[in-house]
């Protein structure tokens, strides 16, 4: 009896040490990825943040936004097919795991309803635009269901951003700005600035589970 109390003692200790031992595990993977994200925090977990840069806009939600999508993002600032000086600074310092990492934390950071099938049509002139530019084919029907999460949810994302996004792709031999996607580039040449406007208020004014979550510090 003395015995089998003591295999049961050293079975709870060895159990108590392993549950000790998985929880500083997590524990220090959370505060790892933590540390990635921190440099994020300042303009994308404030609500309402606005860049400077190439002209004044909100900064977009990326909470909620597709993991796959971000990783294709921060290596397109990373080899400067995305001219951003900032982004591009940010992105070069991260590593193939980090980059992983924050996509991840993003994808999962906001939890909300997922958007109806059905959402509110836009008016003939935009519904041309969209047409005209095959968004659907690509963003999904209701521009937040991705055919692929290589590309982003569009669905309520700012309007300010989406147009300067959507004119950054018409951009050609400019040192500091500008976005290298041959295939977005040859939607968006068709366009005037005015179109693109008109097509950006429509997409923000949509359901969407894009979010700005408020980091820890800014609440």
């Amino acid at each position: 009896m003395k015995k089998l109390l003591q295999i049961s003692l050293a079975l709870a200790a060895s159990f108590c040490a392993s549950a000790s031992a998985n929880a500083q595990a997590q524990a220090a993977g959370q505060t790892s990825v933590q540390t990635k994200v921190a440099m994020c925090i300042g303009c994308h977990g404030i609500p309402g943040y606005q860049a400077s840069f190439p002209e004044v806009h909100k900064v977009p939600m990326i909470a909620g936004q597709n993991a796959k999508y971000i990783i294709s993002a921060l290596n397109a600032y990373s080899k400067g097919e995305r001219k951003h000086p900032t982004m591009r600074g940010i992105a070069q310092h991260l590593s193939e795991q980090d980059i992983a990492d924050v996509a991840a934390y993003y994808e999962n950071q906001a939890v909300v309803q997922a958007v109806p099938d059905a959402v509110a049509p836009p008016s003939a002139q935009v519904a041309e635009l969209l047409t005209k530019g095959a968004c659907a084919s690509c963003h999904g029907a209701n521009f937040s269901k991705p055919i692929d999460g290589a590309y982003p949810k569009l669905a309520g994302q700012h309007a300010d951003y989406l147009y300067v996004a959507l004119k950054s792709y018409q951009s050609e031999g400019n040192p500091v700005f500008g976005r290298g996607n041959a295939i977005m580039a040859g939607q968006v040449k068709q366009f005037s600035h005015s179109e693109l406007k008109a097509m950006a208020k429509y997409l923000a004014s949509l359901p969407g589970e894009l979010r700005t979550v408020p980091q820890s510090k800014f609440r």
